[in-house]
Formats: C-alpha cells, sequence, structure tokens
C-alpha cells in the first residue's frame, strides 16, 4: 500500500499556517501530523495538496493508493480501519472523508471529491480533526500527551542532572546530546519532553506539558506554562504559555506570548507582547480566509496566528486574535491591524507591499544561517503566493 496524505476545504480554513505547507505538515503534540501517520503506519507518507505547493512537497503514486485526510489525527484504531479498507472504497464519517483506496490517479492534483469510487464505508469511532489555527495550541496537550506515550515506550531516558529541581520525574523525558541544568522541571501537570540536542538553560521554569524540538534552546529565566510546543531549532526566552512554534523560529527576549501559533522561520524582536484575552471578557474573533470576515472562536483566550517568514521589531504589541501572513515585516509604534496580509511591511501608521525580491533575499540569508538553501523551489512557492494574495494588499 501507498500512503498520500491530502488537503481537504480545512486547507483554506486553516490560513495563513497553510500558505506554505500541506495541512499534515502542521506541527501539533512534539510531531508533526504526518510524522504521527508515518511512525504509526510504519510507512513513508507523500503529499496531495494544492498545486504551487507539489514540487516542495512531492506526490508519490503507485497503483494502490490509500488516500488519508491530512486534517485528522491518527490513533491506532483508526490506522486498523484505515487498512482493512478495500479498493475503490472511501472511508466516510458523515460529510468527511476520512481516507479512501484507489488506483492510480488520473490527474495530478485532483481535488479529494473527484475521485470517484464504488463502495463507501460509515466510521462511527470518535476522531479528532484540526480544522481551524486555534484548534492547535487548544488540542496541545491531548496531542503532547499522545505523541509522548508513543515516542518513548520503551525507550530510556538520559539521566537528569541533579543541578534541576524536578517535580514528578517519571513524566519527563530527555533525549541523547539534550542539555539541562539548574532548572525548574513540574512535570506533575503533563509530560515534559526535551529533544535530541536540546538545551534548557539556567534558570528556566517548565510547567508541563511541554516539548522542546531537538537543536532548540530555552533561554536563562524562561517561565513555560503547558500545553508547550517549541519545535526543532528554535531560540525561547521570556514568558510563554499554551503556544506552539512550528521550528526555525525565534522568541529569543523578554515579552509574552500565549494561546498562539508560530509558523516557521519568524522572528520576535525583544519584548513583544501579545494579548490572549479580551479587556471585557468575551469571546474572541479571528479573521479567516475561507469566510473573508471575523469569525468567532468561541475561545476566551486566544493569542497571535502567524504564518511562516513573518517577523517583528522590537516593543511590538499584538491585540487578542490577530492573524498575521507570510513574510509580513510589523514595526513602530502602536497595535497592528488584528489581521495583516502577507507580505505587509509596516505597523499602526499604514502599510507597503513587500518587494517580493526583498522578501527572498531576506529568506535566503536566514536559510543560509542555519546552513541550509532557499533554492528555486522554495523561491517559485513564494513568488506564486505573493502573486496569489495581492488582492490583501490594497493600499
Amino acid at each position: 500500500m501507498n500512503f498520500i496524505l491530502f488537503d481537504d476545504k480545512t486547507r483554506k480554513t486553516l490560513l495563513p499556517l497553510t500558505h506554505t505547507r500541506p495541512v499534515a505538515d502542521i506541527r501539533m503534540g512534539i510531531l508533526k501530523i504526518s510524522e504521527k501517520w508515518e511512525f504509526l503506519l510504519k510507512s513513508k507518507c507523500s503529499y496531495l495538496t494544492e498545486s504551487y505547493l507539489q514540487e516542495c512537497f512531492p506526490l508519490v503514486q503507485s497503483n494502490d493508493n490509500i488516500l488519508i485526510n491530512g486534517s485528522v489525527l491518527p490513533t491506532p484504531e483508526l490506522i486498523e480501519e484505515i487498512k482493512k479498507l478495500a479498493p475503490n472504497t472511501s472511508l466516510l464519517q458523515g460529510e468527511l472523508t476520512v481516507a479512501l483506496r484507489t488506483g492510480a490517479l488520473a490527474d495530478a492534483h485532483p481535488q479529494i471529491s473527484e475521485i470517484e469510487v464504488s463502495n463507501h464505508q460509515e466510521l462511527t469511532m470518535k476522531i479528532d480533526q484540526l480544522r481551524y489555527p486555534w484548534d492547535i495550541f487548544s488540542g496541545n496537550e491531548k496531542a503532547l500527551a499522545s505523541d509522548f506515550e508513543m515516542l518513548t515506550k520503551g525507550k530510556t531516558s538520559q539521566a537528569i542532572s541533579k543541578s534541576n529541581t524536578v517535580i514528578a520525574p517519571e513524566k519527563v523525558f530527555i533525549e541523547e546530546g539534550a542539555k539541562v541544568e539548574c532548572a525548574i522541571l513540574n512535570a506533575s501537570t503533563g509530560y515534559i519532553y526535551i529533544g535530541k540536542d536540546a538545551e534548557v538553560m539556567e534558570g528556566a521554569m517548565i510547567r508541563g506539558p511541554f516539548a522542546l524540538g531537538e537543536h532548540s534552546q530555552v533561554k536563562m529565566g524562561a517561565k513555560i506554562y503547558g500545553a508547550t510546543t517549541i519545535g526543532p531549532h528554535c531560540k525561547v526566552a521570556g514568558e510563554v504559555s499554551n503556544s506552539v512554534i512550528f521550528g526555525y523560529s525565534n522568541k529569543g527576549h523578554e515579552g509574552f506570548l500565549g494561546n498562539s501559533v508560530l509558523g516557521e522561520w519568524c522572528n520576535l524582536g525583544a519584548d513583544t507582547n501579545n494579548s490572549n484575552l479580551k479587556n471585557n471578557y468575551s469571546k474572541v474573533k479571528v479573521w479567516n480566509y475561507a469566510h473573508e470576515d471575523y469569525i468567532n472562536t468561541g475561545l476566551q483566550f486566544c493569542g497571535l496566528i502567524m504564518g511562516d517568514h513573518s517577523k517583528c521589531s522590537i516593543n511590538t504589541m499584538f491585540n487578542t486574535g490577530t492573524v498575521v501572513g507570510v513574510s509580513a515585516n510589523i514595526f513602530g509604534n502602536g497595535f497592528p491591524p488584528k489581521f495583516v496580509p502577507s507580505f505587509a511591511w509596516g505597523g499602526s501608521e499604514g502599510f507597503a507591499s513587500y518587494r517580493i525580491e526583498d522578501a527572498i533575499e531576506v529568506a535566503t540569508r536566514v536559510y543560509e544561517r542555519r546552513s541550509l538553501v532557499f533554492g528555486p523551489k522554495e523561491q517559485k512557492l513564494m513568488r506564486s503566493l505573493f502573486e496569489s494574495t495581492t488582492k490583501y494588499r490594497s493600499w
């Protein structure tokens, strides 16, 4: 069997995070959704996504393909149901296509609704699906616990240095090469996972659930509340609460980040703060691309949603429920708008369009700092996204 993770209509409701990735490339818990599927399937997966993303996230198909909804979180029980699918059969839950088994795809980039099968099977078990960006931090505690148990089963943690103060050490797992010294780790409220070659510096205070990706750093004196995930190759300082940072992003100084999601290659300037609670304690409304309007999240706490490659200057202040697109550059006094389009350059006093050549030049430099290459495929994706988001930059 060949496994393919497909995007459905949630791709649009999850923007701007899915501007630069398929839905299954979203990180939640410790792993990306795709990595969870691959771990449980014991098989590599490819992607069926938008055509402009497909070159960076290739599709691999065979004469016997099982297509799985990339917004659905896997469980061993769901894996069993999917593997039992007969050829030419779909697995449905109401109107949601969870998976389907088919032969070779006639079209290189079909919509899932265009793939015809002759048999339909109803799924009765409860499943978890990612639909909106705020679902990422809202569901992070459950996802983190599931990933922790999956990744650490049958393994032994690296010894915890006696220089640390640790509560519930049996719920702390430190991977090989990680360094944790003179920190406070309280896992009584949830698992704490420290990835390979990561570092927790002196004076950091961490209250689980918490996950730190490989080669990432929690800097001195940081205060972190669960359920929080810091992806790989990140630097984090200050105060962080119930937030998810995908990877390769920095919040390297003081300031508060709460009930938020940051994509990859983001940078928050020193003393950047976001509000996560309205003064009148009402439910937070957030800009949504699918609705082309602000929609009610149903949450009292909701902070910042920031797409890949976006940055802000020192002392930036974000209002409750702010959405920032891809490759935006925010600076200046006061609060920027609650919706900042992709490739916006400016702040509360107004915006101009970020020149695409400048955006690519900066991305290239940032990649080089990590010994990576922002190559032709990545540049092509960025140019395509710049063109498709022009309508939002009508200043």
